[in-house]
């Protein structure tokens, strides 16, 4: 799954005009994180369009970035996550950063992760019964 990567001033209204432009572009924002410093802040986001998302934001002056990120589903039950990190740890696996989703069809929890080796650790994954979500 493809995973884009903002990089912005830590102003007010900057979120909002990030989303207002990809809203007014067409395209569909299926998950989104922000992190912040001081200075900057970097926005995470799945979209139904990335390569259209980027035009749009490249015009306008922001910085992005494209990353592969592992999208996995988890039952919505108490210790889906403990479960989907004991796999992760068991494979010595380091998370560089995790946040979640929902799968707009089933309803289900889906973990979005970025780790190293993403292919192996997809396999892995799949190979253990975890449901792997792709780009459609």
């Amino acid at each position: 799954m493809k995973q884009l990567s903002i990089y912005t001033e830590n102003r007010r209204g900057a979120l909002h005009r990030i989303h207002a432009l990809l809203a007014n572009g067409g395209v569909n924002v299926l998950s989104s994180i922000t992190n912040e410093s001081a200075e900057f802040g970097i926005i995470r986001m799945t979209v139904a369009d990335p390569p259209k998302a980027v035009e749009i934001l490249e015009r306008e002056g922001y910085l992005c970035r494209v990353h592969d990120v592992l999208a996995v589903a988890i039952p919505d039950e108490a210790g889906a996550l403990a479960k989907l990190l004991e796999a992760l740890d068991d494979m010595r696996v380091n998370i560089d950063y995790l946040y979640q989703t929902c799968d707009r069809l089933s309803g289900l929890p889906v973990m979005v992760l970025h780790t190293e080796g993403q292919q192996e650790v997809e396999e892995s994954l799949e190979s253990r019964g975890f449901a792997i979500r792709r780009d459609d």
